[in-house]
């Protein structure tokens, strides 16, 4: 039976906004990628940091839990040419049990929220070379902050489909995520890797009402799978919805992406 994560794979790689160029630009000065470093990429999904890292490093380990999301990256690897990344099965708790190669570098996204983290930056001690790191990149939002009003008719759509408060994800209620990310800073300043350091942008994204509605269809709460017969249904009536609220089809908002870099402490 597919599960939501499995049956969201392709819409997941297809319409969730990549991270901003800035930060693929930062790990690569960071830590001088030059083509000779192995990268793990840690809940990977479909590899949304593996494809892009793929040609800056000598060898990458996408690892996720989700069968699914790896098919779909690999499908997408190959799709580009892209022969040096590994698609693992395994989650957090398996980061010393994988057998992996020293790693330069460990990327996480937004997976290290459903993550350990206590214990993973402790682990990934243990499989980091002595000049390694980990950079977590994910999306910051604090109650109160703007947000553009077409998200809300997407909630009430939404809604209607699997009832109200169906849980946090792109265009669905915000979360404290800014509380979040400061809970992540702290715990990884208490690590091993205790030298951390910190860096945001602002990121604007235009989606159409294509792109919303895959957007939507890459959350857990409205998958395929979950949603079912339904989803044709949903589809329609989000598409004039949003079309009644702004008929131009195009619908704006400002991703704020934060990203934090630990590595271990100077001697």
């Amino acid at each position: 039976m597919s599960t939501p994560f499995a049956s969201a794979a392709p819409y997941y790689a297809r319409y969730r906004p990549p991270y901003p160029r800035e930060f693929h630009t930062l790990l690569a000065d960071r830590f001088a990628l030059d083509g000779s470093q192995t990268v793990l990429d840690l809940g990977a999904g479909p590899g949304t940091l593996s494809l892009p890292l793929a040609p800056l490093a000598d060898h990458v380990y996408a690892v996720d839990p989700e069968p699914a999301m790896l098919a779909e990256g690999a499908r997408l690897a190959e799709e580009r040419g892209l022969t040096n990344i590994s698609w693992l099965r395994g989650d957090d708790t398996a980061v010393t049990r994988l057998c992996l190669p020293r790693i330069d570098l460990c990327v996480i996204g937004r997976a290290f929220h459903r993550m350990d983290r206590g214990r993973v930056p402790a682990d990934l001690d243990e499989v980091l070379a002595p000049r390694g790191g980990v950079a977590v990149v994910t999306s910051l939002h604090r109650p109160g902050d703007p947000r553009p009003a077409w998200l809300t008719v997407v909630e009430e759509v939404r809604d209607r489909f699997t009832g109200s408060g169906s849980g946090p994800g792109p265009g669905s209620r915000p979360a404290d995520e800014g509380a979040d990310w400061d809970d992540l800073v702290e715990r990884l300043a208490k690590s091993p890797l205790s030298r951390v350091e910190t860096h945001r942008w602002d990121q604007p994204v235009r989606h159409t009402v294509d792109e919303v509605i895959g957007l939507q269809l890459s959350l857990p709460a409205t998958s395929p799978a979950v949603l079912g017969e339904r989803m044709t249904a949903f589809g329609t009536q989000l598409r004039r919805a949003l079309l009644d609220h702004d008929p131009r089809g195009t619908y704006d908002r400002t991703l704020r992406i934060g990203a934090a870099v630990a590595t271990r402490p100077r001697r």
